[in-house]
Parts: C-alpha cells; sequence; structure tokens
C-alpha cells in the first residue's frame, strides 16, 4: 500500500506544480527536470526514499502522458488523486524470472521492495512482458495487468456489415434486428442499494460505520461495474468476428453528459431528468463498447454524423419527427414501413456507412447499400 501513497503523493505534487503556471509565466517543469527534483525529494526525505524509484518516476511518466491527452484534447486535464479511489502504481523492466506461475489458479510476480506476491491466474501471461500495473478499486479488491498488446480479431471475410444504435432503454441495437442489453443490478441488489445510501445519510462523517457503509456501496457499484465490462468484452468480441464492417455514431459522450446544473447566477432547468439521462448513458457503456470495438477490429469501425437516424425512414429516407410513435415503435407515415424504432435507427447507420466508405474512394458494400423496404424486420410491440 506505501507504494500506492508514494505514487499518489508524487502525483500530486505534479498536479499542483501545473496548476500554478499563470499565461506569462515559466513554463511547468517537464518530466526530465521532476525526476531530478524527485531525486532531491528523496534525499530530503527519508520515507519517500524508502520507496521504489521507479514507481516514483512512473507516477511522473503517467502525469506527462495524461497532460499530452489532455492537449491533444483526447482527455480531460489531470486532478487530484484521492486516497481510496484509483489507488495504484506501475512496475517497468520486468525481467524473464520476475513473473512465474505456481499452479493451475495462482502465480506470482515480483514486486519491487516488497518481495513475491501471489495472485489469481485467470489468463495466460504473454512472453516478454515489460511492465504491469497493480491497481485497488473503491471495494477493496487488488488487480495487476500485464502490459501486451493483443492481436486483432479476424472478421469472416464476406462483406458483411452491420449498424448500431446505443440508446438507454436498449444498450445496443443491430440493423440485424438483435436487441442487446447491458446487465445491471438485479432487484434485491437494487433495493439493497437504496437502504445502503440512506444509511450512509445519516452516518457522521469520518466515523467507522460511515467507512463500512461505503465499502459495502462500493462492492455493489464494483459488481454492477464487471458485469457492465463483460457484456462490452462478449459483445463487441461477437460483432467483431460476425462482421466486417462496423458503422456507429459518432457520439460526444463527454459532452452529452455534462450536467445541466448550470450556475448560481444562471441554474440549469430539468437537472434532475438530465442527472438520470446522464447515469443511463454511462450505465451502458456506450464508449466502452465503441472503443472496445476500435481495439478490437481496427480499421472497420466507421463512425457516422448521428442528425436524423431516429427521425429517418430506413426504407424510404423520409425524415419526420411524427413517425416515432414511441420509444420502441417506428411507423413511416410515407411509406407505411414499420420497425423497432431502435432497429430502425440501426439500419440508417448501415446505410450511413455504407455512403461514407464510397465516398472515400472505397469499394462499395453490398449488403451495406441495400434499401430495400424491409417491412417484416421487426414487429412493433
Amino acid at each position: 500500500m506505501e507504494h500506492c501513497w508514494h505514487a499518489r503523493f508524487v502525483w500530486n505534487l505534479a498536479v499542483e506544480q501545473h496548476a500554478h503556471w499563470r499565461p506569462g509565466r515559466r513554463a511547468a517543469p517537464g518530466f526530465i527536470e521532476q525526476c531530478r527534483q524527485l531525486t532531491e525529494a528523496r534525499a530530503a526525505n527519508p520515507w519517500l526514499a524508502a520507496g521504489s524509484v521507479i514507481v516514483q518516476q512512473q507516477a511522473l511518466k503517467d502525469f506527462t502522458e495524461a497532460m499530452a491527452n489532455f492537449f491533444r484534447r483526447t482527455h480531460r486535464r489531470p486532478t487530484w488523486r484521492r486516497r481510496g479511489r484509483a489507488e495504484g502504481f506501475r512496475i517497468v523492466a520486468v525481467k524473464p524470472g520476475d513473473v512465474r506461475r505456481v499452479s493451475r489458479k495462482v502465480g506470482e510476480v515480483k514486486v519491487a521492495k516488497i518481495g513475491w506476491v501471489r495472485f489469481r491466474w485467470s489468463r495466460a501471461v504473454a512472453e516478454g512482458v515489460k511492465s504491469y500495473r497493480i491497481t485497488c478499486d473503491r471495494a477493496g479488491r487488488w488487480h495487476i495487468a500485464f502490459a501486451v498488446a493483443p492481436k486483432p480479431i479476424a472478421g469472416p471475410g464476406a462483406g458483411a456489415a452491420v449498424g448500431v444504435d446505443r440508446g438507454v432503454v436498449v444498450s445496443a441495437a443491430l440493423s440485424t434486428g438483435e436487441l442487446l442489453n447491458a446487465p445491471t443490478l438485479r432487484r434485491p441488489e437494487k433495493a439493497r442499494l437504496l437502504r445502503l445510501q440512506r444509511k450512509l445519510a445519516r452516518a457522521q462523517r469520518g466515523s467507522n460505520r460511515r467507512s463500512k457503509v461505503k465499502t459495502a456501496i462500493a462492492k455493489l457499484r464494483a459488481r454492477e461495474t464487471d458485469r457492465r465490462k463483460d457484456w462490452v468484452e462478449k459483445t463487441s468480441t461477437y460483432l467483431a468476428r460476425q462482421f466486417d464492417v462496423i458503422a456507429v455514431e459518432n457520439l460526444k459522450i463527454t459532452n452529452m453528459t455534462r450536467s445541466a446544473r448550470g450556475s448560481r447566477d444562471v441554474p440549469g432547468r430539468g437537472v434532475r431528468q438530465k442527472a438520470g439521462l446522464n447515469r443511463g448513458i454511462l450505465a451502458n457503456g456506450w464508449g466502452l463498447l465503441v472503443t472496445r470495438l476500435e481495439h478490437k477490429a481496427p480499421g472497420r469501425v466507421v463512425k457516422v454524423d448521428p442528425r436524423y437516424t431516429s427521425q429517418r425512414c430506413s426504407a424510404c429516407g423520409i425524415v419526420d419527427r411524427e413517425a416515432r410513435e414511441s420509444q420502441a415503435a417506428f411507423r413511416c407515415r410515407s411509406c407505411g414501413f414499420a420497425a423497432n424504432a431502435d432497429v430502425n435507427a440501426a439500419l440508417n447507420i448501415r446505410h450511413a456507412a455504407g455512403h461514407a466508405v464510397t465516398a472515400r474512394g472505397g469499394p462499395p458494400l453490398g449488403e451495406l447499400m441495400n434499401r430495400e423496404p424491409q417491412r417484416d424486420l421487426l414487429p412493433v410491440r
């Protein structure tokens, strides 16, 4: 745990250094200068020198990469790390003998300044790993992840394409008519979570009782997160194996899940409703699904313009706001095409991806460009 404390301490120092920067001042120190300052800090503080210099330097390396991602506008600005949240550290320069298998389900890894630490051997560790990361989640569970670039999943090679419409009620609707839903907490688990949240509101801050309740809530949240990640992995693998082209909407999820609270002078409207929508979007793993698809099927994921995908008829192409009779029902008033609203949107996404591929000079996708009416695709319930 001391490695986690040292990594968090060094990270927060780097955040503080960059927080003091203002236009007109000298540039904030970079990775090399921070490593030099870390050497001086270790010489002046024995408790910091007692830790691993690799762990502390890698915390600075992670911060440098986080700042680079922020300037690339792909991630948010790095913020303070708090105790009990995202605890962890990274070890590099791993030697071949630093990881070994003890039994069928048990392995050992050599951690600097600690020694051999056992872990559950859940999958094969690739040869030649150079680094690994050890983390502790809010539920108090320790995880180890070895840095290995997985091989992409090969498609069927038949030119099959699919459109994926992500939603709140239906997590992912496919243009083939399949409706996929991410698992969540069961009804008894939701009731227990509500009781624990009420108990947390009554608990005194800093008390042991509050700490136990927070741990119990974290375990339930971790269970929900594990189920969602497992669903994303299985769904992304299924799509990568069954289809050569996977079309999704180009959604700005960070902007879509931004709070509507507003400010003190200009308060927002419908804050609670917007907060519920944000929770629904995040609970269905919209961003993680596309990220894992890009990892497993690189070059085969096409992002299309999301405008009018839910209002356009996939059979005749007419855009009609009134055609969507309810959340699940779509009926075109021009040609009479009727289908599940999410499946109709997925068909539009697939059609738009076909036009995008052809416009870039690629070969036309036969199945992708098929715009024949499919009136019996899915009955409206």
